[in-house]
């Protein structure tokens, strides 16, 4: 008989908002299985493969704000969660985690399908519960529903992140033909009201007289979200300060006309001069991880006077070794709070030597990319300017991430952009951005290098080929990163040991999963191909662009020279 406490567990996942749920097949989770596929809230998928399935719940997750819930059998196959959960837990993304186990009686006694799955994600979750094996007393029945109200909780707030029920279950597994599965309404559920985290009167007039200090502010966006609110009230922000804001591609800043987007660029200048004009003497930061290791760089060697990073809760990094203060509140809420009160006026040097340098590196960018040879950098131009509006990019780890952000979006794209920078992992990108298509109806483009996509073909590998998922797969047959880094391109083992060389194409992939599929190896074939590729009622398709590594990092080569030179 299935135990209503296990039931129970839908129908509180259900009442606390909780829409999507990713399982993969198994039969000790089997009452976990039949709980939420009879749930009739709730939108139940089966993915086989345990560690796609955690990815396309991510990007579920990443795309709602809401928790998806994972569900796997005993053994391995909590394991194979293990790349997903810590994304999730870097990237702050909400999921719950069911794992089904044996009984803990008869863990370590050679049983099969067994393994030690307390704890199993480590400091890589943001917490692991065990379920009560035994439910026949009233305490372990009210522990059981407070323990799933306090992780749904846990996943939720801020900041976001991964949470863990370990559930041993003792067969039977599945119920009788006569046996109805009832879902308790009543059943005890624990709401949180989450906090505004915004600054009292006091806070935002003292912040304000300590900032009045500085006259060369500089704020950094690290990745986040698309904000509307958090847009407006930078953009209030730095018109009632002078301050610049500079923030990569997945930082989602690039729909503010002033903002820097192309730092990678400028950052690459060798005069001491020109990057002495540039350096803040207050830095302010909100947001996750920084892709720009030039910015980085930069900011570690011409330091600000002060740091201070915005953030509500939670650790924080010093990535730019400056750190100074940490302001408890939601960025938005501190931009709008000080763009309201009064400022001496920043240095108008400071603000129009960043605007001057971002308009040549954006004019350098436009000009080099539209007259350069066919090279990935190039493809990459292209493919960026025919996204559709109100569309979804997903970034790829390795070069098509480094590309994308050295390029951009232009000033007041409405493209939302995402990326797996939690791990800066390559297995799990395609299976994210299924996720994301899955709870998105806009246009999900997905760009990818080969090594990623074809590592992870298994995200495709379900019944659930969301119509509106665009793959544009950059070919060269190799790792082709490893070219441009200075130390394996060096080394005798470079093509077989660090490239990995393949001769794969996708044209089987696209087929296997009833794709459409388009190649092209020239910029003309390409141009020709995106408007049609792109369009939205053309369907689920994968448009492979082939180049050669070797080329690929000599053209890389030429634009570093050509960069050099402009600047």
């Amino acid at each position: 008989m299935i135990l209503q406490p296990v039931v129970n567990i839908a129908e509180i996942c259900a009442q606390r908002g909780i829409e999507n749920v990713v399982l993969s097949p198994g039969s000790r989770c089997a009452p976990l299985t039949i709980a939420f596929a009879r749930h009739p809230k709730l939108n139940v998928r089966t993915v086989s493969d345990e560690r796609a399935a955690a990815f396309i719940g991510l990007g579920m997750a990443l795309t709602t704000g809401k928790p998806t819930v994972l569900i796997c059998t005993s053994g391995t196959a909590a394991l194979n969660y293990a790349p997903a959960v810590a994304e999730a837990f870097f990237q702050q993304v909400p999921l719950l985690i069911l794992t089904a186990d044996r009984p803990p009686e008869w863990i370590d006694q050679l049983d099969g399908q067994t393994i030690r799955q307390q704890n199993v994600y480590g400091q890589h979750i943001k917490n692991s519960y065990t379920f009560p094996a035994d439910l026949s007393h009233p305490d372990a029945v009210w522990y059981s529903s407070r323990m799933v109200s306090e992780a749904v909780n846990e996943a939720m707030a801020f900041p976001a992140g991964p949470v863990h029920i370990n559930v041993p279950l003792r067969e039977p597994f599945y119920p009788t033909a006569e046996e109805n599965i009832t879902f308790d309404a009543q059943v005890k559920v624990i709401e949180e009201e989450a906090s505004e985290y915004t600054l009292s009167l006091d806070q935002a007039q003292k912040l304000s007289k300590e900032l009045q200090q500085y006259k060369r502010i500089l704020i950094v966006a690290g990745q986040d979200k698309y904000k509307p609110d958090l847009l407006q009230s930078i953009a209030e922000f730095t018109k009632a300060t002078g301050a610049v804001i500079v923030g990569d591609l997945i930082a989602n800043v690039h729909a503010l006309p002033e903002a820097i987007r192309h730092q990678d660029a400028i950052l690459a200048c060798p005069d001491d001069e020109k990057m002495r004009s540039l350096q803040p003497d207050m830095l302010l930061t909100f947001g996750k991880s920084i892709i720009s290791k030039s910015l980085k760089l930069y900011l570690r060697k011409y330091k600000p006077k002060a740091h201070w990073h915005l953030q509500p809760a939670g650790a924080v990094a010093d990535t730019f070794q400056s750190l100074q203060k940490i302001i408890r509140c939601q960025p938005e809420q501190f931009f709008k709070a000080l763009s309201s009160t009064n400022h001496t006026s920043t240095e108008t040097t400071f603000t129009d030597s960043w605007s001057e340098i971002e308009r040549k590196a954006s004019d350098f960018l436009q000009n080099y990319t539209s007259e350069a040879e066919f090279s990935e950098l190039t493809v990459v131009a292209k493919v960026l300017q025919q996204l559709p509006a109100q569309s979804n990019l997903h970034l790829a780890n390795s070069m098509a991430v480094r590309y994308a952000n050295i390029l951009n979006l232009p000033a007041n794209s409405t493209v939302q952009v995402y990326a797996n920078r939690g791990t800066s992992g390559i297995d799990g990108s395609t299976s994210t951005t299924v996720g994301c298509a899955l709870a998105n109806s806009g246009i999900t483009t997905l760009l990818t290098g080969d090594l990623a996509f074809f590592y992870d073909r298994n995200g495709l590998w379900h019944n659930y080929l969301p119509q509106n998922l665009r793959i544009v797969l950059l070919n060269n047959h190799a790792g082709g990163i490893f070219r441009l880094i200075d130390g394996p391109r060096q080394q005798p083992e470079l093509e077989e040991f660090f490239e990995t060389r393949q001769e794969l194409n996708a044209e089987n992939t696209a087929r296997d999963f009833g794709m459409n599929y388009t190649s092209c190896s020239t910029l003309e074939e390409l141009q020709n191909a995106l408007p049609a590729f792109m369009a939205a009622d053309a369907g689920a398709g994968i448009l492979e662009v082939f180049t050669d590594s070797k080329a690929n990092a000599a053209s890389f080569a030429t634009y570093k020279q050509a960069l050099l030179q402009a600047f």
